[in-house]
């Protein structure tokens, strides 16, 4: 995609979270031919309905293009599902008094000019480790959830009607995001009650912002993390009651104060119209291409390198190590003599179509994937903060 092109596309999104029109020169620079790379652009980073919203701010709604529309009618729609479910959700762990910490989107969309412009796939809530078994005991029998997955760190239920709803029981997994677990582990040390609740807790201001860069930095080593969190980030950093001494302390104490400052000065480039630099450049370059979730170019690329090579990677993707098998299966943490048949129970997801299909992809990239290429990716991570 021309630059012309991804310049007109950060404009509408900085008119539509900032309230403020294009510029006359950003109004010449747009024409009608653009909307099809421009919302092919917004689909991948899920952000449709601000480019919809920015469009029809700017008075630039035509007879012709009314059907874009339907993508703000689509975010207030799933906005209100989400709540509606959301509420009813934090009223049964009240019910059931089980502490729970409400995450992300939850949290950060109250902070949005309207809280659908945040949008989400699902709902996210932190729970103590102990008190899980309860509460999806209790959401199935009582809520009529169904349970999906188990993985390292969460629990994915489904809602009657298909809201999904991630029990977390971990922030961070051991060894993502620089040093990152060794604050978040101390998540419930950093919590208050909610206003007229007995077990909805809220984060500090300064912890709700380190969980987010490091919920970031974990998507990057990953592959990418999309265009959302940039605009979260934004955000944040312009909210009155911000404790950014307290917001930097505990970035630097989790070593991702450099990958912070360089992530706000990507949003600021973005959303302020500041003067870019080649880091940034790159960094841009290196988010457009992965989406809301990254790429699997990407993904292999930084994993790649850092395993040692083609064929050390794919070795570190058939055995994973007994710490990290031991998440998914938590039946090892008694019995750990079964980790050989955890590891086969792992292969055979192999036999679901959707699963096999990722990994031959994955397989491909890796045989294809540039040597130089690699390099350059973790170089960018390097640079940018990231170990």
């Amino acid at each position: 995609m021309d630059q012309g092109t991804v310049q007109i596309f950060f404009a509408f999104l900085r008119s539509a979270i900032r309230g403020t029109r294009l510029t006359e020169e950003e109004q010449n620079t747009y024409s009608p031919e653009l909307l099809d790379d421009l919302f092919k652009l917004s689909s991948k980073h899920n952000v449709s309905h601000l480019l919809a919203y920015a469009i029809k701010q700017n008075g630039l709604i035509t007879e012709e293009n009314t059907h874009l529309e339907k993508h703000i009618f689509k975010a207030v729609c799933r906005y209100e599902q989400l709540r509606y479910e959301y509420e009813k959700l934090c009223a049964a762990l009240e019910t059931t008094q089980i502490p729970f910490l409400p995450l992300k989107g939850a949290v950060i969309r109250n902070y949005y000019p309207e809280a659908y412009m945040r949008t989400s796939c699902d709902i996210d809530i932190l729970l103590h480790r102990e008190n899980l078994d309860a509460a999806i005991s209790y959401l199935r029998d009582n809520l009529n959830y169904t349970f999906k997955e188990r993985t390292t760190h969460d629990v994915s239920l489904f809602s009657p009607a298909g809201i999904h709803v991630e029990l977390h029981f971990d922030l961070v997994e051991e060894g993502r995001a620089n040093n990152a677990v060794d604050i978040l582990c101390n998540v419930w040390e950093n919590v208050s009650l909610h206003e007229n609740s007995k077990y909805w807790y809220e984060m500090s201001d300064s912890f709700f912002y380190f969980y987010h860069i490091a919920h970031m930095a974990k998507h990057f080593e990953s592959g990418g993390c999309g265009i959302r969190p940039f605009i979260d980030l934004w955000i944040m950093d312009r909210l009155d009651n911000a404790d950014f001494p307290a917001r930097d302390g505990l970035l630097a104490q989790g070593d991702l104060l450099k990958f912070a400052t360089t992530c706000r000065d990507l949003s600021n480039v973005w959303f302020d119209s500041a003067a870019s630099n080649e880091t940034l450049q790159k960094l841009q370059r290196f988010l457009l291409r992965g989406g809301v979730y990254g790429s699997t170019v990407n993904r292999v690329a930084l994993q790649q390198k850092s395993k040692g090579g083609r064929v050390r990677y794919i070795l570190s993707r058939i055995f994973i190590p007994h710490a990290q098998l031991k998440r998914y299966y938590p039946i090892l943490c008694k019995h750990p003599w079964l980790s050989p048949l955890m590891q086969v129970r792992r292969w055979l997801m192999l036999l679901n179509p959707r699963v096999a299909k990722m990994a031959k992809r994955e397989l491909a990239t890796n045989k294809n994937l540039d040597k130089e290429k690699a390099k350059e990716m973790n170089l960018l991570l390097h640079n940018i903060g990231l170990k």
